[in-house]
């Protein structure tokens, strides 16, 4: 609720605004944080009203997202050559407005789970313990975690640079301006299908959720090595469709298996922390390529090292702790002691047992 309220703010306040600086703060800044706020929470308590269907129940919500990314763009112009831009972005925050609303409607779930997680009585006083749950700093210790956030901060870093060098990739090879735009939407079509199409493959076969993230995600490295060897318009917009496909499975499996990794009960901040690392990535990923392109004067060299990140960051996901084991560890729970929970992710706490 708080991220519609900033976000519906962030565009009516742009739809007065006077110079450039005002649209930076307005939709950069209020868009930016409301935005954060009214995903990740959406995301994180979804995912704990679902266990076995909860790859299938992350991709269905994220599926929105698509279809709003192909109709708010034609919607958006449409509103601007009948308002003008002022009253586009007025017309829009009162559709941003409308996520009060819906999160109204989200009900937080209590799970039995979050008992195992809470401060003992001498603790719940520390102001340290209450700044460690409230940012989930405990996770920072945690070794499947902090596995899990480097190989996110290379794949941010390589994800991104077909978002951004595309279509002018494709305006340096002679395409015109509507096919290159045509790439972009055929991205976000294939990226509806891949959300969809990837919970039914995670449900085939004993793999678990580690595993096919790893497949997707480098298959999504290579198709993005795969588009310095496009040459017509036609291999150009394959390979544009099967990153699309296989960059649209990234992110339902990424919030599932990161469940998977630290459980429900610790998601909140898992998520937030998560986001807060691999932003690196994702800020450095684009204007390095561009750097990239820039030296050598084409942007092949620059999609080759972004499929090179999303390739090392798959691979990475080899190092998480008990990654060869088809049995899926259990969430942390409270061991016999009730002073620490046990964390079947942390090898420091498993006295002797390997996952492997």
């Amino acid at each position: 609720m708080a991220g519609g309220l900033l976000s519906g703010l962030g565009y009516f306040l742009a739809s007065f605004a006077t110079n450039l600086a005002q649209l930076y703060i307005f939709i950069g800044v209020f868009t930016g944080i409301g935005g954060t706020f009214a995903l990740w929470p959406s995301l994180a308590l979804l995912s704990r009203y679902f266990e076995r269907r909860r790859p299938l129940a992350t991709s269905l919500a994220l599926s929105g997202a698509g279809v709003a990314s192909l109709a708010l763009s034609p919607l958006f112009q449409f509103l601007v050559d009948l308002y003008g831009w002022r009253g586009a972005l007025l017309l829009v925050s009162g559709m941003v407005f409308h996520l009060l609303p819906c999160g109204a409607l989200l009900r937080p779930l209590v799970l039995p789970k979050d008992d195992a997680l809470a401060a003992p009585p001498e603790q719940a006083v520390s102001w340290r313990h209450r700044l460690s749950s409230l940012f989930g700093l405990s996770l920072l210790r945690h070794r499947g975690f902090m596995t899990y956030t480097c190989c996110g901060v290379l794949n941010a870093a390589g994800f991104f640079v077909p978002l951004v060098h595309l279509v002018p990739h494709a305006r340096e090879l002679d395409f015109d301006e509507y096919q290159a735009a045509f790439l972009a939407s055929a991205v976000g079509v294939a990226d509806i299908g891949g959300r969809v199409a990837c919970t039914w493959l995670v449900t085939c076969g004993p793999l678990r959720l580690c595993h096919h993230l790893t497949l997707w995600s480098f298959l999504t490295g290579v198709s993005v090595l795969a588009v310095p060897l496009g040459r017509s318009y036609g291999a150009v917009l394959a390979i544009s469709a099967c990153y699309g496909f296989l960059a649209g499975a990234v992110l339902p499996l990424r919030v599932s298996t990161l469940v998977e990794i630290v459980g429900p009960a610790r998601i909140m901040g898992a998520i937030g922390l998560i986001n807060l690392m691999e932003s690196i990535g994702a800020l450095s990923g684009p204007p390095l390529s561009g750097w990239i392109r820039d030296v050598s004067g084409s942007y092949k060299a620059s999609f080759l090292a972004g499929g090179s990140f999303l390739v090392a960051g798959s691979l990475g996901l080899l190092l998480l702790p008990g990654y060869f084991s088809l049995h899926t560890p259990s969430p942390p729970t409270q061991n016999q002691e009730g002073s620490k929970p046990e964390d079947p992710w942390n090898p420091s706490q498993q006295n002797g047992v390997c996952l492997a």
